[in-house]
């Protein structure tokens, strides 16, 4: 059974089933619960990055956060996402991946 939608957990399994819509043959890996780490690592050819998922643009960001989203990004790509911003993000991701535009 599904997650409540209303959940970041819910918007996390969904947003899971979208990237591996939009990139077929990458691994996303549910990273361990270390505090600030972000929630999503996708490895896709020889790029990797890293999600951030919040239930909504107004989520509390709890600590180390955004300081991991930021190193990553610039080791590779990371960003937040969330329902408000999730098209713009899967697009940015898209590109960085695959070299190509949605």
């Amino acid at each position: 059974m599904a997650r409540s939608a209303r959940l970041e957990s819910g918007f996390q399994d969904r947003l899971i089933k979208r990237i591996k819509a939009l990139l077929p043959e990458c691994f996303v890996f549910k990273m361990d619960q270390v505090q600030g780490i972000p929630d999503l690592l996708i490895l896709f050819g020889g790029r990797w990055a890293s999600l951030e998922c919040k239930r909504s643009s107004s989520a509390h960001h709890r600590p180390n956060q955004d300081y991991y989203v930021g190193v990553m990004d610039m080791m590779s790509f990371s960003r937040f996402v969330f329902p408000e911003n999730v098209d713009k993000v899967l697009g940015e991701l898209y590109e960085f991946m695959t070299g190509y535009r949605l």
